[in-house]
């Protein structure tokens, strides 16, 4: 099998590895998500191309080196004040003009010209149009981008550049370095760089110029191919999402139990096809927990105590601890009107705010950087809390040994606590297990305590649905985003009967359980799909 037959006719293995987020489009990448496969398909082109296995060879090719096949273009530095004016015929391209999502390969234009008389003056390289420049310091993001140069230009002296010599064509060095990661010969310690006396040194392969102009031709040819695919994967990932969530938006947006289990039976009969991709199912999750406090995850029991009978029993637990002095005592409460209530709740149900059922609603106190220990008790920020869940995430934990009194004990963290971040993103949350040991919170947090008929998982639940982020979402305020305390207890929440609660939480558990063993198989089948493709360009190049 050639080369050229080895890349179309696999097409679909190319184009269903799993999706990477990039950035930029054509022979790098793209603002969409681009394909692995693809993206290893793209790489695979370049490396058959320079290696003459793309077209069939018409001569023997030269071994040569990057020092070899043309003129190195030096970069210059010159003041600011030499730069920028108006009437420059000569364009000056620095590092960041290369990162124009708009043309990934050529240099049209540049934030700062200079005249011809400066050029002159300062004894500054004008580089021809042809020569190919790249930047030669600032990793391998920024080091392996590549443009082609269509005026005089100079390039500043965090560039560097080829002019194609008689016989090599600028097309020919445009691809060669797309083909080498330049990042890989970078040396220093405290900034990176290249060196021209490195990069001369790289062998490569010369065939003659009008071989190469075939070559580059075909390349192109494949890289539109490329193109195609990438756009069909992105069209048909939009489909499936678009698919997705309308299908799930029946279930919410279901009218009764007959509608309900109308819209559950076409998403059943099509569960394969539909629960696909991570996405999907995170996107399944959401509407679980959308279903869930709608009160249409799990059946109503009618034998199930009212949700009345517990806030009477909350409402005797408050008013005992505001009569021991533990607990200031609430202040009155707005009504709940009919445009908070955002779905109608099953019989048994009470639509509550936050408030209601919390012991305790604060923020982390100021001024815990002289308390910052190596050792002692944790110290919980925003770091540690989680979007879409409420698991702490203990990987880069930090303590404090705070004094015994002070302001800081006031946020002295107990178990079953909800901590909610209130500024930047808001409404990350995190769970404080039993027997965490001591812990504090900083002014970025706010610790919700529940009365103890309420400090079941239900309520952590309910606050990382949708309905709660779109309460989290409204009052923001500032640029960095902030959720007032008020704003906390004001939410609108609602509350089942406590043993429907337990049912609920449940059931959560048990779908989320199987929606992760499925997200695996999903992983583990795009690993696959991307091994496959591994080995099918070392195959190719061997």
């Amino acid at each position: 099998m050639s080369a050229v037959q080895l890349l179309t006719e696999h097409l679909a293995l190319w184009s269903s590895a799993d999706t990477e987020k990039k950035s930029g489009r054509g022979r790098t990448s793209g603002n969409l998500a681009n394909v692995y496969g693809v993206k290893k398909l793209r790489e695979l082109i370049l490396q058959l191309a320079v290696m003459g296995r793309l077209v069939p060879k018409d001569n023997k090719w030269k071994t040569s080196t990057l020092g070899d096949i043309g003129f190195w273009a030096i970069g210059s530095g010159f003041p600011l004040l030499e730069q920028g004016s108006l009437t420059g015929n000569i364009l000056f391209a620095k590092v960041s003009d290369m990162n124009n999502l708009g043309n990934e390969k050529f240099i049209l234009e540049t934030n700062n010209t200079i005249t011809e008389e400066t050029a002159k003056r300062l004894r500054v390289n004008v580089h021809p149009s042809g020569t190919v420049i790249f930047p030669k310091i600032g990793g391998a993001i920024a080091t392996n981008k590549r443009r082609i140069l269509v005026k005089p230009t100079v390039i500043d002296n965090n560039c560097l550049g080829i002019t194609p010599n008689v016989g090599v064509s600028t097309e020919w060095i445009y691809l060669l370095l797309c083909g080498i990661d330049l990042s890989k010969y970078q040396a220093g310690t405290s900034v990176p760089a290249l060196a021209q006396s490195v990069l001369q040194r790289i062998p490569v392969m010369l065939p003659e110029e009008t071989e190469q102009h075939r070559i580059v031709a075909k390349v192109d040819e494949l890289m539109a191919l490329c193109d195609q695919l990438e756009n069909q994967h992105t069209d048909a990932i939009a489909a499936h999402e678009k698919l997705v969530s309308y299908l799930l938006d029946t279930l919410t947006k279901s009218q009764d139990a007959a509608d309900f289990n109308e819209s559950w039976q076409r998403i059943a009969a099509n569960f394969e096809m539909l629960f696909t991709t991570e996405s999907s199912i995170d996107a399944l999750k959401q509407t679980l927990l959308q279903l869930a406090v709608m009160g249409k995850l799990v059946p109503q029991d009618a034998s199930d105590e009212p949700a009345s009978e517990l806030l009477k029993r909350i409402h005797v637990e408050k008013a005992k601890l505001v009569a021991e002095g533990k607990v200031k005592k609430s202040k009155q409460l707005a009504e709940i009107c009919d445009d908070e209530k955002p779905f109608d709740l099953p019989i048994g149900w009470e639509w509550i705010r936050v408030s209601e059922v919390a012991k305790l609603i604060t923020s982390g106190s100021r001024d815990w950087a002289q308390y910052l220990s190596d050792k002692g008790a944790k110290f919980i920020t925003m770091g540690n809390l989680s979007r879409g869940s409420y698991e702490l995430r203990l990987d880069n934990m930090r303590f404090v040994n705070p004094p015994n009194t002070g302001e800081g004990s006031r946020t002295k963290l107990e178990p079953f606590d909800l901590l909610i971040s209130i500024t930047g993103d808001v409404g990350n949350l995190g769970r404080i297990p039993e027997n965490f040991g001591d812990a504090y919170i900083n002014q970025h947090t706010c610790l919700l305590r529940f009365f103890t008929q309420c400090q079941n998982r239900y309520f952590p639940e309910i606050l990382r649905s949708p309905m709660a982020k779109v309460q989290f979402n409204e009052p923001q305020r500032g640029v960095k985003n902030s959720f007032r305390l008020g704003d906390l207890e004001n939410m609108v929440i609602p509350l089942p009967p406590l043993t429907a609660q337990v049912r609920i939480v449940a059931k959560i558990d048990e779908l989320m359980t199987l929606c992760d063993t499925l997200k695996s198989r999903i992983t583990a089948a795009n690993q696959l799909q991307q091994k496959i493709a591994d080995v099918m360009v070392e195959q190719a190049v061997a």
